[in-house]
């Protein structure tokens, strides 16, 4: 597991550009998913980018997760995701991602489609999974707003955001953080889905380019996983993965 910062830019005005940080999810069991995620923003983005892994066990030990896990939580990250605006001081603006994302395009992109009047945007999906299992056996669960969560910009600054302390991510519902319960709904930008793309859901339509994926994400569960060698969209990924174990190999072998 690596912490990234690209080197830095100079903008338009001849100044140094903030890098624009991005938080994923990480979970022990799907460290390669993590690696491969990163190595697909670093390797096709056109600004300075801070990657920054949010690692339960580091986030425990600063005191500032200490949650029990719960029967429904798929991942390590459920919950703490929502330290993103904390992890970033409340300043500017930065993306949390599930570990789970493929990107096939510059996340410059992206990060153009922000609004300053948001306090968050996010692909808003309206998915409804048909399989009752994901991943490597977890259950999967069903409420509204679903996935919405798994990819998100925030507005780090702004006031309603300042409601993200530890103590509240800690204690409040899954509800109330993953259906982002904390804004009213004219404050959630909405960003095109091909940024959230869900394998097994959302299709290409042949000829429109626009249905393209710009950010596939694997929610059923990706080719790390034995269940889901198969699954659409695996030869990209598992193309991005041989590229990163090269670069890795190369790098420990200098």
């Amino acid at each position: 597991m690596t912490m990234t910062m690209t080197n830095g830019s100079v903008d338009a005005n001849g100044g140094a550009s903030k890098p624009f940080k991005i938080f994923v999810g990480y979970d022990p069991r799907e460290d390669l998913a993590y690696e491969v995620c990163r190595h697909s923003i670093l390797k096709r983005s056109s600004i300075p980018v801070e990657i920054h892994p949010i690692v339960q066990s580091e986030l425990r030990n600063k005191g500032l997760y200490w949650r029990e896990r719960g029967k429904l939580e798929s991942t390590e990250f459920s919950f703490s995701r929502f330290l993103t605006p904390h992890l970033a001081n409340f300043e500017g603006w930065a993306m949390f991602v599930d570990c789970d994302f493929l990107y096939l395009a510059d996340i410059k992109e992206l990060r153009d489609l922000i609004d300053d009047k948001y306090a968050i945007m996010c692909v808003q999906h309206d998915y409804t999974p048909k399989e009752t299992t994901k991943m490597d056996g977890a259950v999967q669960t069903v409420y509204p707003r679903k996935n919405w969560s798994s990819m998100v910009l925030y507005n780090c600054g702004h006031p309603k955001n300042k409601v993200l302390t530890p103590e509240v991510v800690n204690k409040e519902t899954g509800a109330f953080l993953h259906r982002f319960q904390w804004l009213a709904d004219e404050e959630i930008g909405s960003i095109p889905f091909v940024w959230n793309f869900l394998e097994g859901h959302n299709k290409v339509v042949e000829g429109d380019s626009t249905t393209f994926p710009k950010a596939v994400h694997y929610t059923r569960g990706g080719p790390w996983f034995d269940a889901w060698k198969n699954c659409e969209f695996a030869d990209l990924w598992l193309k991005e993965m041989e590229e990163y174990e090269n670069k890795a190999k190369k790098v420990a072998e200098n």
